[in-house]
C-alpha cells in the first residue's frame, strides 16, 4: 500500500460527486505528471452514492491519495475544496476536477510560477494564448461565460478565466484568507478575492470533455453564482454596495409604486388613499428583494429576527407614507400627481433607509467575522 507523506510538498484537492468512473484514469495521470515530486491526492467526496469509497481504498494501494467523505455537504464544489485545504499538508495547493477535463499534465506549469515567485495564484485558462476547449458552444453559451466573467472583473481584473477550476496557490496564501464564504462552483474567485493575491497568471490549457458521469452545472448553480458575486461585492465594495442595493431595491419599487398610484388615481381613489395603497404595493417589491438577502446572508445577520425587523420598518415606511400624504392633501396646494407620488414615496424611502441601519439590515463588507472553523467544519476520513 501506497504510505501517505507526513510532509508532502504538493496537495492535490478534489472534490467528487459519483465521480467513481474517472478517478482511476485520473490518478495514474496525476501521478506521471508529479514526475516523483513528494505530493498526496486528497478526494473530497460529497457523500457519493456509486463506488468512491472502494475504488479510493483500492487505488491507495498504490497511490498515495486519501479520501476524506462530506456526510452533510455545505455549499458544494467550493465548500468541498475548502474542506480539503483544511485537511492538506503540503505547501502548494492545487485544485482539480475529477472527470478529466483539466489535464493533469499541466500540474508542473500550473506550480512553476509559484515555486519561482512570479504569481501568488495560478490559473489554468481556457482563453489565453494557446489555451482551447473541447465543447462547442452555442451564441447563448458564449454570451453567458462573456456576461459572467465581466461581472467578476472588479474582482479578477484582467483575468481571463476567472471561472476555472484548476489552479493552483500557496498554503501560506490560502492561511490568510479574510472571511470566506464558499458558495456554488466558482472557489478559485473567491480565493482570488479572499486572500488578497496581488499577482495572478494563466497558463494555457485545453479544456476536454468529461470522460464520464453527468455535469453538475445547472441553471440553479448560475444563480447561486450570482449570489456569490454579491457576496464578493458586499467585502470588496463594503461602503458602496449595499447603497446600490438599496438603490436598486428602491427604483424597483417606485417603479411598481408609481404604476400603481396612477391607476388607482383613474380610479377614483383620493390623493391620500391611492399613494398609501400605492406603497403597499411597493413593499411587496421590496419582499422579494429581502427574501434574497436573508437566504444569502442569513449566516452573517447580527440580529436575530430579520423578518420580525422588515416587519417594523415596513409598518413604520407605510404609516409614513400615509401621514405624508394627508399632510399634502391639506396643506399643500396646487401639486400635482407626481409630486405628490414623489413627496410620499421620498418621505417613506428615507424612513426605510434610516430604519435599516438602524436594524443593520445591510452587509457592510460581511460585518460578522466567522471563525475559521466555523467556515470549514472538520472533514472526516475514510
Amino acid at each position: 500500500m501506497e504510505q501517505l507523506s507526513t510532509n508532502p510538498e504538493i496537495s492535490i484537492i478534489v472534490p467528487t460527486l459519483n465521480e467513481a468512473a474517472n478517478i482511476p484514469q485520473l490518478l495514474p495521470r496525476i501521478d506521471a505528471a508529479m514526475n516523483g515530486a513528494d505530493y498526496e491526492v486528497l478526494i473530497v467526496d460529497d457523500n457519493s452514492k456509486d463506488q468512491t469509497p472502494q475504488v479510493c481504498a483500492e487505488l491507495a494501494k498504490q497511490f498515495p491519495v486519501k479520501l476524506l467523505v462530506r456526510t452533510q455537504p455545505k455549499n458544494g464544489l467550493s465548500g468541498a475544496v475548502l474542506h480539503g485545504m483544511a485537511a492538506a499538508r503540503g505547501q502548494f495547493l492545487c485544485v482539480m476536477d475529477a472527470d478529466l477535463q483539466h489535464p493533469p499534465e499541466k500540474l508542473g506549469a500550473l506550480l512553476e510560477p509559484l515555486r519561482g515567485g512570479q504569481a501568488d495564484f495560478v490559473l489554468g485558462s481556457r482563453y489565453v494564448p494557446g489555451g482551447s476547449t473541447a465543447a462547442t458552444w452555442g451564441l447563448f453559451r458564449k454570451i453567458n461565460s462573456e456576461v459572467a466573467t465581466a461581472l467578476a472583473r472588479p474582482f479578477a481584473g484582467r483575468v481571463t478565466d476567472p471561472m476555472s477550476g484548476f489552479f493552483a496557490l500557496r498554503r501560506v496564501t490560502y492561511l490568510g484568507a479574510r472571511q470566506l464564504t464558499p458558495l456554488g462552483y466558482k472557489i478559485a474567485l473567491e480565493l482570488m478575492c479572499k486572500c488578497q493575491v496581488k499577482t495572478v497568471q494563466e497558463i494555457p490549457i485545453h479544456f476536454g470533455l468529461r470522460a464520464a458521469g453527468e455535469s453538475k452545472l445547472s441553471l440553479k448553480q448560475q444563480f447561486r453564482y450570482l449570489e456569490h458575486l454579491s457576496r464578493l461585492y458586499d467585502f470588496t465594495f463594503p461602503r458602496a454596495s449595499p447603497v446600490i442595493k438599496f438603490l436598486i431595491a428602491t427604483v424597483a419599487s417606485w417603479l411598481v409604486g408609481l404604476a400603481i398610484y396612477l391607476s388607482l388615481l383613474r380610479g377614483g381613489l383620493g390623493p391620500v388613499a391611492a399613494p398609501t395603497w400605492a406603497y403597499g404595493a411597493a413593499i411587496l417589491v421590496t419582499i422579494i428583494f429581502h427574501i434574497r438577502y436573508v437566504r444569502t446572508q442569513r449566516e452573517f445577520l447580527i440580529r436575530p429576527h430579520p423578518w420580525r425587523d422588515f416587519a417594523v420598518i415596513s409598518a413604520a415606511e407605510w404609516i409614513a407614507c400615509g401621514l405624508t400624504a394627508w399632510w399634502a392633501s391639506h396643506r399643500v396646494m396646487r401639486a400635482s400627481a407626481l409630486e405628490i407620488f414623489l413627496l410620499c414615496f421620498g418621505v417613506a424611502t428615507l424612513v426605510r433607509y434610516v430604519l435599516r441601519k438602524e436594524f443593520l439590515q445591510d452587509i457592510r463588507g460581511l460585518r460578522r467575522t466567522l471563525p475559521r472553523e466555523a467556515e470549514i467544519s472538520p472533514p472526516s476520513d475514510k
